[in-house]
């Protein structure tokens, strides 16, 4: 045995990534194959913002800005909120692990409802942390429950809105109600990796309803998803000077790369903003395609706010997941649970239709 791991190490559960396209297709003897496993964008960067990221490349040579000034002012313009009140890291999931590492000793509590995004169970095992996972309510967050299982020793709470994999989102009211019941030495992560595909009104902008009257509450968000920047790893964190300072302490030097910055600086000029939009409202309107056809073909689907599809077929799953990878699309299972289907474009979405058929 080469060196001595924390014992915890061993015992870590594993992420899971969705299987590659070429994976799949080798796997099965196919040509090709989709993948409508990650969540990410079938379309490539936006257009302003590859002309910007190809010009940057010529300075590879060079470290980044450490503290990504530059974006952190960018941002906090765009959201009305103090420079210091915001910092950037590896993708939204880079900033929750920070926030693990400033908050979380060993034997502390942390509390997310589950079946949620799967790397709470990791950053919690890694840190010794005692997960205190909250049953979903159907397919959404039991909010009261999340409350009611805050306790003296917890220090997170999180959140993920819209839920990643059922795609249901908390409504501005009911993080409102969490927030005055919770106690001001908890900090509640808010996770909005999907808030660009948000349609339901009830979902107001937190940054403004929820940070000025809450300095427990930070938000993350993310320009992997709706962006398409997903290869560059940018995501960013918005909150109280004292919770945002403490993300900061801990992050790595140079995390978050020259490319990646130029990208998101581009990202939020008008131009980019303008075909954001554009990207954005095709996926919606698909989203809503995919989702009446498969109902009318007897599926059940969770009514969803990101860009993709839960359909909660239980054991039906792991089936569904092989007979779909064998005819080249790939998707992701969670097993005895259900199915999650990124919205592709629509000669993707159509090539899973038809693929999976009618139950």
């Amino acid at each position: 045995m080469s060196g001595r791991p924390r014992a915890v190490v061993d015992g870590l559960p594993q992420y899971k990534p969705g299987k590659s396209a070429a994976q799949a297709a080798a796997d099965h003897e196919l040509q090709e194959a989709i993948k409508l496993a990650s969540n990410e964008s079938s379309y490539g960067p936006l257009p302003s913002v590859l002309a910007a990221i190809v010009s940057e490349a010529k300075s590879l040579n060079r470290y980044p800005d450490h503290r990504g000034q530059a974006v952190r002012d960018a941002l906090a313009s765009k959201h009305g909120v103090q420079v210091d009140q915001v910092t950037v890291g590896c993708g939204s999931v880079g900033l929750l692990q920070q926030a693990f590492m400033a908050y979380v000793d060993v034997g502390d509590e942390v509390v997310y409802p589950w079946r949620s995004f799967e790397v709470h169970p990791v950053f919690s095992a890694i840190a010794e942390a005692e997960a205190v996972t909250v049953p979903l309510k159907g397919q959404s967050f039991d909010l009261e429950a999340v409350a009611a299982a805050v306790t003296n020793h917890t220090k997170l709470v999180i959140l993920s809105t819209p839920n990643n994999p059922t795609g249901t989102v908390c409504s501005t009211k009911d993080l409102k109600q969490l927030l005055e019941s919770v106690h001001d030495d908890v900090v509640v992560i808010i996770d909005e990796a999907y808030l660009e595909f948000v349609t339901d009104e009830s979902g107001d902008n937190a940054v403004t309803e929820l940070l000025p009257h809450h300095n427990n509450a930070v938000i993350f968000r993310t320009f992997s998803k709706a962006y398409g920047l997903a290869n560059l790893r940018v995501g960013y964190a918005i909150g109280d000077v004292e919770v945002v300072g403490a993300i900061d302490k801990v992050a790595l030097p140079f995390l978050v790369n020259g490319l990646a910055q130029t990208a998101v600086l581009a990202s939020l000029e008008p131009q980019a903003e303008s075909e954001l939009r554009d990207r954005v409202e095709e996926v919606i309107r698909e989203r809503s395609r995919v989702s009446a056809e498969l109902e009318e073909r007897g599926w059940p689907v969770t009514p969803s706010q990101a860009n993709f599809v839960w359909l909660p077929v239980e054991e039906q799953a792991g089936p569904l997941f092989q007979q779909l990878e064998s005819m080249g699309v790939v998707t992701r299972p969670f097993e005895n649970e259900g199915l999650r289907v990124t919205v592709g474009t629509p000669d993707e979405n159509d090539r899973f239709l038809d693929a999976i058929g009618s139950r």
